[in-house]
């Protein structure tokens, strides 16, 4: 299985960057390929200047992610969780890259699309500095909504899975120890 990490956190001294070598290792232990995918380390414009009535041609860091996410089968996705959605570099990458010809084809005449990247699966582990249980009742899941339901299954990826970790800003050194096993093993199922 070819397996891409996606990390959309900022900040290299983050939690998250544990979490992407936690699963990265597990993959990597049960025979998976693996690919990362560390969007603040590249080099784009997250802005989508023209929308989609005129084309922004990609930067080679994008030609490359694009290439990588191609050649998975499965997508990891790992980015905290601020004011309910995703950090802006990370939708800024989303926006510049999941674009109609490459992730979906709006039809001629129609309101329906296709979705161009069917046969593939994906796997969303984000922070939280809540309870899980509060952010999916309180507000929704926004940040899920948009990746999961918004940009991923509208592509054709399917299914696609999610795992919250957190409270995270009052964690101790043995909790997060404990989450990383937990994400360890996610990639050793290669889930």
């Amino acid at each position: 299985m070819n397996i891409v990490i996606i990390n959309g956190h900022p900040n290299p001294d983050a939690f998250n960057f544990g979490i992407a070598a936690a699963y990265r290792e597990g993959a990597l232990a049960s025979g998976a390929n693996v690919a990362e995918i560390i969007i603040a380390d590249l080099e784009f414009n997250p802005n989508l200047q023209y929308g989609y009535q005129q084309r922004t041609e990609w930067e080679p860091d994008l030609v490359a992610a694009w290439e990588k996410i191609q050649w998975a089968d499965h997508l990891v996705w790992v980015h905290p969780v601020w004011w309910g959605g995703l950090p802006a570099i990370t939708k800024g990458f989303i926006d510049r890259v999941f674009l109609p010809g490459k992730a979906f084809q709006y039809r001629a005449n129609s309101v329906w699309w296709d979705k161009l990247l069917k046969g593939k699966s994906a796997h969303i582990i984000t922070t939280l500095d809540q309870p899980s249980w509060y952010y999916r009742f309180s507000f929704g899941r926004p940040s899920v909504n948009q990746l999961k339901q918004s940009t991923l299954a509208f592509c054709g990826i399917s299914p696609v899975k999610v795992t919250y970790v957190g409270v995270i800003k009052t964690a101790d050194a043995p909790k997060r120890a404990k989450w990383l096993r937990k994400i360890h093993d996610l990639g050793m199922r290669r889930k």
